[in-house]
């Protein structure tokens, strides 16, 4: 039984440990003839890989893809398209106490009790770095949804937010937590660094829009585009929720408020509002779709920690190592990269059933 593939028709599966030689991934699926190499996917590894900044993980990998097939003569060929990436900067040995201990918070103990034992080594499958093959995946699957344009950025961090006055996206991109308010951004360089020399971690909160997608793509009940969407940010490593639209802050409004009333457009409705975040009964609308994404703060910290051994025994833990004081900083191309993958099959899956 295989619970390391991801879509329908655009299938990804995902490899390799954090601490073992590689990780991948494999995406069956794609249609032939796009034009892809390894540079149409390096600079979304780029954007996610660690030690460019104090305020992640120290860990320090080029995250260097190779394409191994289903590329022929620079054009997709309809076949398996398998990519990996080396990992060159594990130590394991920073893990001898996680391989006696759990971590609280962490996979170790849910792992354990599944299997029966577990590659305590960065965690293994359950680490964040399992990651760096999804942005690989998605990036080739952004070349199946050329019309759509996929943004994430981090809109809060340890409860402090950004002003929605202050939005610049062309901010995203200046600063190391992919802020698009630059205020917000000084005050997290200081929460940030506070947290890391504390020997702790902060949680985060991702907002992601993709604009351009058309009215129509999902289907009913199973295949819901927004459950899909739902599902793929949720398997991200860390993530404990998942919003569409106004997701929670919908049950707080009324019926008239939480509408989203319609009148006629030039080229269809024009909507006066977007609750709903762009899908309504699974199908999308053709407004934008939005959606957030909820990171949990790391669990491997220094601050000790109550918890219990393999043997069953009370113990304390610190976890020593490279570990990223806001996990939910990098998140941002992941959540990008889950979108782009739901967004493709969905496309494929539309054009299979309504031509």
């Amino acid at each position: 039984m295989s619970m390391n593939s991801f879509g329908r028709l655009l299938r990804m599966t995902t490899w390799g440990e954090s601490h073992g030689p590689a990780l991948g991934a494999v995406l069956d699926g794609c249609p032939p003839g796009l034009e892809l190499s390894e540079g149409n996917i390096q600079p979304f590894l780029d954007a996610r890989r660690p030690g460019q900044s104090k305020y992640t993980t120290q860990r320090q990998e080029p995250d260097a893809v190779r394409i191994l097939s289903g590329v022929f003569e620079g054009r997709t060929t309809g076949t398996p398209i398998a990519l990996t990436i080396e990992n060159v900067d594990q130590r394991s040995k920073d893990y001898s106490d996680v391989a006696k201990a759990y971590r609280p918070g962490h996979a170790d103990y849910a792992y354990d009790a599944k299997y029966g034992f577990r590659d305590y080594r960065g965690g293994g499958r359950s680490s964040a770095r399992e990651t760096a093959a999804r942005v690989a995946a998605g990036a080739v699957a952004r070349l199946i949804i050329p019309e759509i344009a996929i943004t994430a950025w981090v809109a809060e961090i340890g409860g402090d937010t950004v002003d929605p006055a202050n939005f610049d996206s062309d901010e995203i991109g200046r600063n190391p937590f992919f802020c698009p308010d630059a205020d917000a951004a000084a005050r997290w360089a200081n929460l940030v660094d506070d947290a890391r020399l504390a020997g702790s971690s902060l949680g985060a909160v991702v907002e992601c829009a993709a604009t351009g997608v058309p009215a129509g793509w999902g289907a009913p009940i199973y295949a819901k585009l927004d459950a899909d969407l739902a599902a793929g940010c949720m398997g991200i490593n860390a993530v404990k929720g998942v919003e569409i639209g106004d997701g929670f802050a919908a049950a707080r409004l009324t019926g008239e408020g939480n509408a989203d009333p319609m009148r006629p457009g030039a080229d269809g409705p024009q909507f006066l509002a977007n609750h709903a975040g762009g899908i309504a009964g699974g199908i999308s609308t053709g407004q934008p779709l939005r959606l957030r994404v909820a990171f949990k703060p790391t669990s491997s910290i220094l601050t000790p920690v109550e918890t219990i051994g393999r043997d069953g025994a009370a113990t304390d833990i610190r976890t020593k190592g490279r570990h990223d004081p806001c996990v939910g900083i990098r998140g941002v191309p992941v959540v990008e990269a889950m979108v782009a993958l739901v967004l493709a099959d969905h496309k494929l899956l539309h054009r299979g059933q309504c031509g």
